[in-house]
């Protein structure tokens, strides 16, 4: 079988249905591998991440993925996870708070004396109880809908510190962020501009707006997150940037808040920003030239986690200080989104082997967590660290073995090939870096209940959702009376 290494077609400005080949052969790739793996069953070692057992990377740096290592078992925030786990059942979600405020302080404390508003992406993970901390820190909220607007107003999210982002925004869901009021609607298309120039109108109040402009920046992270390229969905284009500014500066029922930006997640250094923040320079030297003095620069979310311990995570200190020195001279507020830097590593999924299985091929352990509860994995071959909460030895026998769900789906897997000491039926696991895109993308598929969410603090943790049962899931439907 050809590698992807062998497949050799043109690069540079070559387009196929408005993504060049590079983005193509990266779109791709995903889909290919797993095509490869499924054909000749082979082992996904070829990456030295591969090749290193999770709990050799717990043992060594525990606090990065949230955790404590307590007579060689895993503890959160002072309580050990098996603790909640017998007390919670499994699968289920486990946050730290201590972890959630530190990554906070850092962000804000490396951008230092600069004025700036750290707007938490709520899509990340939308616990009221996580929102509740970050409003308790003064963070903001980065909202993509009407719903997570009520959420972050219900756990005391100022609406002055409220963005709302995303190109689908409802005429109702634009009402609720001008009656509320939020610091500004990001505008994604001259039609939504009209929209919400109408509505504002309608309504009798000025619409407070940003314009998020899509600087065609490549993060290089994985094609689903990559929201700044010119055939992405998102954000109008540069030449669109200057003719909207002008239309909301004319109009009464508008005011220019911002110009942004949101090019993809999981950027790990300050260069994709910086290059970000290049293009906008100019537009912004334009608008002024016009005079129209937009008062915030937001340069949008993505700082990403290392998910291993052979990953370098985002050296903060230095991320900050190359931010802050590049707008220095701008007499604007600085506003950054983190979402998955602030909750990702602070979350675990908690899950009991069910049983093992020796097919052909392959070594299956099987866990009572799946798909539905965790589906990065399926969704983007994404890798998480997944560990017995008793940690093995160093030296521990280790096999290869895939750690699947109970979901009719063959896509419905936790890990592939991964390097794991021997472990049983009964045995609890710890999936790390779960705190991200883990919970908020869940559903009840195979009639599975959502998983529990629980906070650890202190020395104490309180169930914040509670396990809906099936008859729950059941009493949320109805039988219409002509089926009686």
């Amino acid at each position: 079988m050809t590698s992807l290494k062998q497949l050799s077609l043109p690069s540079g400005q070559v387009r196929v249905h408005g993504m060049t080949t590079s983005n193509c052969l990266r779109a791709l790739t995903p889909l290919l591998a797993v095509v490869y793996v499924r054909a000749v069953g082979a082992p996904s070692s070829n990456s030295p991440i591969d090749n290193v057992a999770d709990h050799l990377a717990i043992r060594r740096n525990p606090a990065q993925f949230g955790v404590e290592v307590v007579d060689g078992s895993l503890w959160m925030d002072g309580v050990s996870l098996r603790t909640i786990a017998d007390a919670v059942g499994t699968p289920a979600y486990i946050y730290s708070a201590a972890h959630i405020e530190a990554r906070y302080r850092s962000l804000s404390e490396a951008l230092g004396e600069r004025q700036h508003l750290l707007c938490y992406a709520v899509k990340a993970n939308s616990s009221q109880a996580v929102l509740r901390l970050l409003a308790k820190l003064g963070a903001g909220a980065d909202i993509v809908s009407g719903g997570e607007l009520q959420r972050a107003l219900a756990a005391g999210i100022d609406g002055k510190k409220i963005v709302f982002s995303g190109v689908g925004k409802t005429d109702a869901e634009i009402d609720a962020a001008l009656t509320t009021p939020i610091k500004a609607i990001h505008i994604e298309s001259a039609d939504e501009l009209t929209r919400v120039e109408a509505r504002a109108r309608a309504l009798g109040v000025v619409a407070p707006v940003g314009l998020r402009v899509n600087p065609d920046i490549d993060p290089d992270t994985h094609p689903y997150l990559a929201t700044g390229l010119r055939d992405s969905k998102f954000g109008i284009t540069m030449g669109q940037a200057v003719e909207l500014a002008a239309r909301a500066g004319q109009s009464p029922h508008l005011e220019l808040e911002a110009i942004t930006c949101h090019i993809g997640s999981q950027i790990m250094d300050a260069g994709p920003f910086l290059a970000s923040y290049e293009r906008l320079r100019g537009l912004l030297a334009e608008l002024r030239g016009r005079g129209i003095q937009p008062r915030t620069l937001d340069l949008g979310g993505g700082l990403g986690i290392a998910y291993s311990g052979e990953e370098q995570p985002v050296d903060v200190a230095t991320f900050g200080k190359q931010i802050v020195e590049a707008t220095k001279d701008l007499g604007m507020q600085l506003v950054l989104e983190p979402g998955r830097f602030l909750v990702g590593n602070a979350g675990v999924l908690l899950t009991r082997v069910i049983g093992r299985k020796r097919g052909e091929t392959r070594s299956f352990v099987i866990v009572d967590a799946a798909m539905n509860d965790l589906v990065r994995p399926a969704l983007y071959a994404a890798r998480h660290p997944i560990v017995p909460v008793t940690l093995p030895e160093p030296t521990a026998e280790l096999e290869r073995v895939d750690i699947v769900g109970p979901v009719c789906e063959c896509g419905d897997f936790l890990a592939e090939q991964r390097l794991f000491t021997r472990v049983g039926a009964g045995d609890l696991l710890a999936v790390c870096g779960a705190g991200a895109y883990g919970m908020t993308m869940a559903s009840t598929y195979n009639t599975r209940p959502i998983a529990p969410e629980v906070m650890a603090c202190d020395g104490k943790f309180a169930v914040t959702r509670a396990r809906k049962s099936v008859a729950d899931l059941i009493a949320e439907e109805t039988i219409p009376a002509w089926l009686a």
